[in-house]
């Protein structure tokens, strides 16, 4: 494998999931659940798993138990198994430190950091969703049928992380993953304030935004996006969850 070979737009498929970290679990469950209205698929040690109605996979929010809230860390699945070992390979080669890890939740993956220290995990295979006989559905584009508990959102959308440095978060996922840049906030003097990046045909999944605090590896917001009631209305109605550490 040429180590060499620049990652290429699509080589990352989708934010996959996002962790979150809570010294207050029992009330973080009880939110994200009866408030939020996403589904428990299953626990492992300090942590719950999570999804919206729509999600194809197993869980793409898991909360982890903590001493502090956070982000834990951020889930990219890829779009096959060569694709992983040749982005690994291209952070490597250029210096990127990371470690294979594996989860319950999903196959192996490669955890490796932001320049701005935010916790990022490549994966390829995944355990999808399946329904049971309550909430299945006849379609086959959809994993299950509606659940109109809380907010009910149908499927997580994107996130903005924080960064001290910008320009180089946004180096970190153009040039070593292939997403691509889609929007850009640059003042007179140079500095990189914000950057939108897609791996998919959206606007953007990720973006990035400068922060001021001097703290390093922390989340802005991540969305949800909503399915209008009774599909009438046009567009999608995201459901913005904010954590301020």
């Amino acid at each position: 494998m040429d180590s060499s070979e620049s990652p290429r737009f699509g080589d990352v498929a989708h934010v996959g999931h996002v962790e979150l970290l809570t010294p207050k679990p029992d009330e973080s469950l009880a939110f994200f659940t009866s408030v939020v209205g996403l589904h428990e698929t299953s626990r492992a040690g300090d942590s719950v798993y999570l999804r919206a109605w729509g999600d194809y996979e197993r869980h793409t929010l898991k909360l982890t138990a903590h001493r502090t809230s956070g982000l834990g860390h951020v889930g990219l699945r890829v779009r096959d198994d060569a694709a992983l070992h040749r982005l690994v390979a291209g952070l490597e080669a250029n210096g990127s430190r990371g470690g294979w890890i594996d989860d319950p939740a999903h196959g192996r993956a490669y955890r490796c950091q932001t320049p701005d220290g935010h916790a990022v995990e490549l994966y390829w295979e995944t355990r999808r969703f399946v329904a049971t006989p309550d909430v299945s559905t006849a379609f086959k584009n959809l994993p299950q049928r509606y659940v109109p508990r809380g907010i009910a959102p149908r499927r997580l959308d994107h996130l903005n992380i924080l960064a001290r440095d910008v320009a180089s978060t946004r180096r970190f996922f153009n040039e070593r993953l292939g997403l691509r840049l889609t929007e850009q906030i640059i003042f007179d003097d140079g500095t990189e304030m914000g950057a939108w990046l897609s791996a998919t045909n959206k606007s953007y999944d990720l973006a990035i935004t400068k922060d001021r605090s001097g703290a390093s590896g922390r989340l802005h917001h991540f969305t949800y996006a909503m399915e209008p009631r009774g599909r009438a209305a046009r567009g999608r109605h995201p459901a913005r969850l904010r954590r301020d550490d």
